[in-house]
Order: structure tokens, then C-alpha cells, then sequence
């Protein structure tokens, strides 16, 4: 029996199976591609059904201002009676002011602050659409704000920042200083955090939205908590680590959380860190 032509059959049929293989391949591609902002800003707008857009027991001053483009955010500054430090939130990408509020009182009831924290540009009240350059305009605008309405300078405030909003907050303490910072679940950049659930794409090459954490911390040198969970899905432990050697700052300390996930509750131990770090701030 001739076996040539079922090779050359076996062959076509394999040429054709890596065609459709590439062609499914190069159209995931483009989704994702086309998608990019979509998976990365899922950003929650007024009025989301859970959040509380009043949240009367904070007594917050409802406060709007503009970025560097004429956007215009809305903010929540929530003040203590005798702050010993003011401090600015940056939240995730899965954030907004409605979900925010017990975690805003705690902050201030418990490590006795003035905590002002805001809605980045397509979120919540806020205008606009949201991308890496404006959102990272906003954090400057927010800052900058904050500094001009409790009568200090930009590197006097404390920024703390989850997730995406970790990101902002090392541009921002590179770029205009900072009394403290502090990261929680914060990624070196944001195709290294992409690359681990889109490992089969070229994601360092095509991903327009960087957040280069890793080469921007380089350039504080201010105090820094870092925390972070060893079960995080999204951003994995190891970049929470690998971020936190790059920074050359002191005094400095890495939290590890045994077995948090991305979105998870910090632990009490973290309060009684981050207490710690507070009131050693000069």
C-alpha cells in the first residue's frame, strides 16, 4: 500500500488546522487589543446600585475639581478635628467613592487622619474616560489640590494606593514627593501583572497602557509600607516583591499577607503596622 497519499492528505489537513489555529490566534489578539481599556478600567459609575453615594456618617465635604485637561473629578475629603497627617487614597480599577466609605472612616477614626480620596476620570461623578495619562493627570491634579485646601506642600501628604491606584501613587511620589507611601497589591507594571492571566499573548510588547512602577519607584526616596497577598490572582506575590527591592527608599517594609487574594480585607496585623509606620512619619 502507497502510504504518500495519506501523508500528503495528513499534511494538508495539519497545514489547514495551523491556519485556523492562526487565524482564531490573531483574531483573540485583536479582541483584547480592541478590549484593552474595557478589561482594565471596569470602572463603576453614579448611582452603582452598591455603593452609597451619601455615606452621611463620614461628614465629608463634597468637593469637585479639574485636572491638568479641564476634566472635571469628584472627590471626598474627609477631615479629623486634630489630624496628625493628611493623607490621599487612590483606589483600584474596580473602585469607586460609593464603595469606599467604611474604609475611609476607619482610616480616619482609627490612625486619627484627614483623608481625602477621589474618583479617577470615567469613574463614579467624575467626567471624562479613563486612560493612563489622564488618570495619572489626575492624581497630580488631586495632590495638588489637597495641598493648596489643608495649607501644606504636595510632598507633605501620605499617599496610599490599592492595586492600579498603588501605580499612581509611586508616579506621583516620584514625580512631586510624598510624607509617606504606602502600596497595597501594587504590580511592578501593568503588562507584567497582564502576562499572568494572558500568558499566551504578546502583552509586554503590545499593551498601551504601561504604569511603570518598577523603573518610576526608583526615584523615591521617602518612607514605604508595602503589603501584599501571597494568594493574589491578580497581581502575584512575586512582583509585590520584586517592586519593593527596587525601591531604594528607607526606611522601608514589606507586609505579607498569608494567603490574601487581590481584594481581600487586610488583617488586624496590618492595622497594627500601618499604625506604626504613621506615627514614625517625620
Amino acid at each position: 500500500m502507497n502510504a504518500r497519499p495519506i501523508l500528503v492528505r495528513l499534511g494538508r489537513l495539519g497545514l489547514r488546522l495551523l491556519r485556523g489555529a492562526a487565524f482564531i490566534y490573531l483574531a483573540l489578539l485583536i479582541l483584547l487589543l480592541l478590549l484593552e481599556n474595557t478589561l482594565l478600567y471596569p470602572a463603576p459609575r453614579f448611582p452603582h446600585p452598591s455603593g452609597d453615594w451619601d455615606a452621611a456618617y463620614l461628614h465629608k465635604e463634597e468637593v469637585e475639581f479639574a485636572s491638568a485637561d479641564g476634566t472635571t473629578l469628584h472627590g471626598w475629603l474627609v477631615e479629623h478635628q486634630q489630624p496628625r497627617a493628611v493623607l490621599m487614597h487612590c483606589h483600584g480599577n474596580g473602585d469607586c467613592l460609593g464603595f469606599l466609605g467604611p474604609y475611609l472612616k476607619d482610616l480616619r477614626d482609627r490612625h486619627q487622619l484627614t483623608v481625602f480620596t477621589f474618583d479617577y476620570r470615567g469613574y463614579g461623578k467624575s467626567g471624562g474616560s479613563p486612560s493612563e495619562a489622564g488618570i495619572l493627570a489626575d492624581g497630580d491634579a488631586a495632590q495638588k489640590w489637597l495641598a493648596q485646601r489643608t495649607g501644606c506642600q504636595p510632598r507633605d501628604i501620605v499617599l496610599m494606593g490599592r492595586s492600579l491606584g498603588g501605580c499612581v501613587c509611586v508616579d506621583l511620589a516620584a514625580r512631586n514627593g510624598a510624607r509617606g507611601l504606602i502600596l497595597q497589591n501594587t504590580t511592578t507594571s501593568m503588562p507584567d501583572a497582564a502576562a499572568n492571566i494572558y500568558w499566551f499573548m504578546p502583552v509586554h510588547r503590545l499593551m498601551s497602557n504601561r504604569y511603570d512602577s518598577l523603573s518610576k519607584i526608583a526615584n523615591y526616596k521617602g518612607p514605604l509600607l508595602q503589603s501584599h497577598g501571597t494568594a493574589d490572582e491578580l497581581i502575584p506575590y512575586f512582583l509585590g516583591q520584586k517592586l519593593f527591592a527596587a525601591a531604594p527608599c528607607q526606611p522601608k517594609q514589606f507586609f505579607t499577607i498569608q494567603g490574601g487574594g487581590h481584594n481581600d480585607e487586610e488583617p488586624r496585623e496590618y492595622d497594627v503596622a500601618l499604625e506604626a509606620f504613621l506615627a514614625a512619619l517625620k
